[in-house]
């Protein structure tokens, strides 16, 4: 299936019950700008003045940015402010580049015109974080890292425990970053306790527990006045299964640190670890009580009830919620789902359509729904879809797709199909039902039917960038004679609409392969991987570095793909294909 190229509105929905999150998946906060500007507002109005002598052209190349600044063509000011601060080495013109690159949703843009800005402006700390920040976004923690280090070592103030919680909480391989952190501790100067604190967590991390706690151990003599020392300990010895440590370490930082919430939440945690409900409740009750009964905050305690499945304290904590006329829609959502555990479908259905339209509504009617159709009911789960698209105007859409994917999962496929062929007699130009039933085509290896229906998209809308990638994609997949150089128009189309997305760079790499290009397919595909590491992207590129005679490279991203991804079909399709790519002696 063309990787990548669903819309949100027709990926598959996950069906499998409610995940609930963790409470203390704390995100550092990215510095940034907005990617829009105000209608009648100019972006680059704070921009540093420029103030040393132009010669004319560079005067001119200035103008024409200003100019396209002004008209939103964000992408040219960026150019022309770069050919101006590098013909002159001026980091005013490079911020001022910066700025404008933040418009032009080009994440590589403005990267290049940070990294200008930096490599003009060495001692500023502003670049360094803007790239930090565009490293955590693509995933690359250890950029990050280091950019906060060097940081660190200029005299700027970088907290990094909470850092290094974020990258551990994403899922980074604490492997580097630990290596990176250790050489910060080995240089000149003294090392902080944040720094010895962010290493511990990395030790524990890559699974050094036993230098972890010497590390603690050691600044527990040293500055045992630390509550973020307590913290960490506590947390750790939960993740190690020691809910007595943590509640001991919990206890001895609120000694230091009285009232200090993330040490209530551990003790909270970890008492419901123990099976002391009562003491949890009390802890939990002692935080509203000091923190004016949040809403949020009493969200995040009842979420920390139901992760160990601790249904009736959580619910008490959410009904005072739900008597509000602002009541928080997940609070909705939450309830629907331990009346749903408990049994009681129809309080469950009650409270699931109460969460209004927003960020929480699809969830909550995949909820209702798969819930019915699981207690037997999919009449009745067919006609709250049904009603809840008279409701809901403007999910129609999504809600008629919801319902094919849960006919389709109930193994109802004709209904599926005959519930989105009458909505499209009905809205013959609604794009996401469309790409929806295109996508399903492709699945049934009716290509013509697929074709059809991208076809009809893309008349009506030249720039869906979706649909462009996804016919060209398949052109390309099918390796259809004749058909290839067309197949690399549509995806280049795709490309100038939405150069960083990840789906239509694999696209732009697996066309040149299948044109007889491998070297010239192996940079795009590289890029897309490094963007969006999947297992269909992965097998594109193995392939290519396969054919490249780049054996090596090709079986250790083989080994990565096996140790990344549990489902991985083409992977497993490409190995039928060119047994030769496993190592000799592989038992997978």
């Amino acid at each position: 299936m063309p990787r990548g190229t669903l819309p949100r509105f027709t990926r598959r929905l996950p069906l499998a019950p409610l995940v609930l999150a963790t409470l203390l998946a704390g995100c550092q906060g990215l510095p940034g700008a907005s990617s829009a500007a105000e209608p009648d507002e100019d972006p680059l109005a704070g921009a540093p003045p420029v103030t040393r002598g132009l010669d004319a052209d560079s005067l001119s190349g200035l103008l024409e940015a200003e100019l396209a600044g002004q008209r939103g063509d964000y992408p040219r000011a960026t150019r022309g402010f770069l050919d101006v601060a590098e013909r002159y080495g001026s980091a005013p013109l490079a911020e001022r580049a910066t700025l404008a690159a933040r418009f032009s949703e080009d994440p590589r843009l403005l990267e290049e015109a940070a990294r200008r800005w930096q490599a003009l402006a060495p001692e500023s700390d502003a670049p360094a974080r803007l790239l930090a920040s565009l490293a955590i976004q693509r995933g690359d923690w250890n950029a990050a890292l280091a950019q906060r280090l060097a940081a660190i070592s200029r005299g700027a103030q970088e907290e990094l425990t909470g850092f290094v919680e974020s990258a551990l909480e994403a899922g980074a391989d604490p492997t580097p970053l630990l290596a990176r952190m250790r050489e910060h501790l080995a240089g000149p100067g003294e090392a902080g306790h944040d720094s010895q604190l962010a290493t511990a967590l990395l030790e524990a991390a890559a699974g050094g527990r036993a230098a972890a706690e010497q590390r603690l151990s050691r600044l527990a003599r040293e500055a045992p006045e630390l509550p973020d020392l307590w913290q960490v300990r506590a947390r750790l010895a939960l993740e190690a299964d020691d809910p007595a440590s943590a509640r001991s370490a919990a206890r001895r930082g609120l000694e230091v640190a009285p009232g200090d919430p993330r040490l209530m939440l551990l003790l909270a945690r970890a008492e419901i670890r123990l099976g002391g409900i009562e003491a949890a409740e009390a802890t939990t009750d002692a935080l509203l009580d000091d923190h004016g009964d949040d809403p949020e905050l009493r969200l995040g305690l009842a979420r920390l009830f139901l992760e160990e499945e601790h249904l009736p304290p959580a619910r008490r904590l959410l009904l005072p919620l739900v008597g509000d006329d602002q009541a928080p829609p997940l609070a909705f959502l939450l309830l629907g789902a331990i009346a749903e555990e408990e049994g009681e479908v129809d309080n469950a259905l009650l409270y699931y359509r109460q969460v209004p339209e927003g960020e929480q509504f699809l969830t909550a009617r995949l909820s209702a729904a798969r819930m019915l159709i699981e207690d037997d009911r999919l009449l009745d789960a067919r006609a709250f879809l049904r009603l809840e698209r008279l409701r809901h105007e403007a999910y129609r859409s999504e809600l008629v797709s919801l319902e094919v994917e849960l006919l389709d999962e109930a193994g109802h496929v004709e209904q599926a199909d005959a519930l989105l062929d009458s909505e499209l007699s009905q809205h013959p130009d609604d794009e996401r039902l469309r790409y929806q039933r295109a996508m399903r085509a492709f699945a049934d290896d009716d290509l013509a039917a697929m074709e059809a229906d991208l076809r009809h998209i893309i008349e009506a809308d030249p720039d869906n960038a979706n649909a462009l990638n996804a016919l060209g994609y398949t052109l390309a997949d099918a390796n259809l004679k004749g058909r290839l150089e067309e197949a690399r128009e549509l995806i280049e189309r795709a490309h100038a609409l939405e150069p960083g997305n990840p789906a239509i760079l694999d696209s732009q790499g697996w066309v040149r392969y299948r044109q007889g290009d491998p070297e010239g397919a192996l940079p795009w595909l590289e890029r897309a991987w490094s963007a969006m590491p999947d297992q269909e992207i992965a097998a594109h590129l193995i392939e290519v570095l396969w054919a490249l005679g780049e054996e090596q490279r090709a079986r250790e991203l083989l080994e990565e793909a096996r140790q990344r991804f549990e489902e991985r079909p083409l992977i497993d399709d490409l190995l039928q294909r060119h047994p030769e790519l496993d190592a000799p002696g592989h038992d997978d």
